[in-house]
């Protein structure tokens, strides 16, 4: 189980992040199409004045059970662990235990 801190940390930038993100693309779209490049560091200084943690990349995939931020699988939003248990128990509907 990942400290509380740690989720709750990710849950605040995924606000931020659903906050600004229209204010975040529509720059990146205008820094694309200048031609100059003093247009761009003026483009680039609107976007460095937004706040770090609103930015996509700063997001990290966590289990939605546990709350580990490795080894997730993005179509069960779960981390191996979790899925394996899941699988073996029989809660993943089409999921079947591999045998070879």
């Amino acid at each position: 189980m990942a400290k509380k801190s740690l989720i709750e940390r990710e849950k605040k930038r995924q606000k931020l992040e659903q906050k600004y993100h229209l204010i975040r693309r529509s720059p990146q779209k205008e820094r694309r199409k200048a031609r100059s490049l003093s247009e761009k560091w003026e483009i680039q200084a609107k976007l460095e004045a937004l706040p770090r943690n609103s930015a996509p990349t700063r997001l990290r995939r966590r289990c939605f059970l546990t709350g580990r931020p490795r080894a997730n699988y993005r179509d069960f939003g779960l981390s191996r662990h979790v899925l394996r248990e899941m699988v073996h128990e029989g809660l993943l509907p089409g999921a079947t235990r591999s045998s070879w």
